[in-house]
């Protein structure tokens, strides 16, 4: 069947209805349409969606900029709507060592820290935050990207304030503060053997201490022609073996040339903008469109051949203006890695994708 056929046979499903019975189906949303101000996104993040995530407002610089400072006010929008929606509310992040204030981990004469005191800080931010929410929030990327690509450990100020104890610290904190909510990790790269086993590392370590942990998050920054289909099965398969659910958190397929040659989002790592790696400024062609919705189905194809062990699938943004690879690696590209275009219209992947649930 063509994707045209399918447009027409599917036009009145939406990809909530037609994810019900295999994972939950989500979209980050960002500060706009928390607060209502993108009209557009409203009925699209209300139909097609099962599940949100904040694209920033639950950070900790964001909500938490001062030791005596909370904004509250969009994040409180943010929850509301989810429960408006009847959606499925991620919050997302409370331990990462970007988009952090810097006073977390120094004293008053800007030395690091002993791990007691950032022990204290943690305990305080996460009772505030994810205690406010509370039997409202579902989820919580507890920490988010503390590995490297070969699986050990990230050399954040976390870590090197406390070793990888802080990780164990988070979980304990996070559950003390909302006994019922899932509990995640979170990682890009996650396609890589050794980051995988790195993150299983983590989940082995938390079950020892006595911890519940839920799933691995596995951000989905991918491309028209990397990771593999088998790399990302493999993945699956090695968390699924932990004992834990797979989670697809950030999903979105550049189609621009990738000048770092890898699938990195590491959101420090940066390259100057050319008309080599900006190719598309006016428009996305139509061999491009259609590579794109067979990436989309090939990937969802897998995901739904795995559907047992995997409880959500994210996409990192609603349409393509708002999508932030737009301006990753090199600020100012135009980039089309999402299923919505910029008129808030479903391109040719989102039909293909709806096509795999049949």
């Amino acid at each position: 069947m063509s994707v045209c056929t399918v447009a027409v046979a599917q036009k009145k499903t939406t990809l909530r209805k037609a994810f019900k019975k295999s994972f939950l189906i989500g979209a980050a949303i960002n500060i706009r349409q928390m607060n209502g101000q993108d009209s557009l996104a409203k009925p699209l993040i209300a139909n097609e969606f099962s599940s949100i995530s904040p694209e920033n407002d639950l950070k900790w610089a964001v909500i938490h900029p001062q030791p005596n400072e909370y904004k509250f006010e969009t994040a409180d929008k943010y929850v509301a709507l989810g429960e408006s929606n009847k959606q499925f509310v991620i919050g997302h992040t409370l331990v990462w060592h970007s988009q952090v204030p810097n006073w977390v981990f120094v004293d008053d004469s800007k030395a690091l820290v002993t791990k007691e005191v950032l022990y204290q800080r943690m305990k305080e931010h996460i009772e505030t935050v994810a205690g406010r929410y509370k039997g409202r929030i579902g989820g919580w990327d507890v920490v988010n990207e503390a590995l490297n690509d070969d699986g050990t450990m990230r050399n954040s100020r976390y870590y090197q304030i406390a070793g990888d104890e802080f990780i164990v610290k988070a979980f304990e904190y996070a559950h003390a503060a909302d006994p019922k909510a899932e509990l995640y990790y979170n990682d890009y790269n996650m396609y890589m053997p050794e980051k995988v086993k790195g993150a299983v590392r983590i989940v082995n370590l938390l079950k020892e201490k006595g911890l519940r942990v839920d799933a691995i998050g596995m951000q989905g920054h991918w491309h028209l022609n990397r990771p593999s289909l088998e790399e990302i099965e493999k993945s699956i398969l090695t968390i699924s073996k932990a004992g834990v659910k797979v989670v697809i958190t950030e999903l979105d397929i550049s189609v621009l040339p990738n000048p770092q040659r890898n699938t990195s989002a590491n959101i420090t790592d940066v390259a100057q903008n050319s008309a080599d790696i900006n190719p598309y400024t006016n428009g996305l062609p139509d061999s491009v469109q259609v590579a794109l919705a067979n990436r989309y189905k090939a990937i969802f194809g897998l995901f739904n051949k795995h559907k047992d062990k995997i409880g959500r699938v994210t996409f990192w943004g609603v349409q393509d203006g708002n999508s932030w690879k737009n301006n990753f690696p090199a600020r100012g590209r135009t980039d089309y890695p999402l299923i919505f275009d910029r008129a808030y219209q479903p391109k040719k992947a989102y039909y293909a994708i709806l096509e795999t649930v049949k």
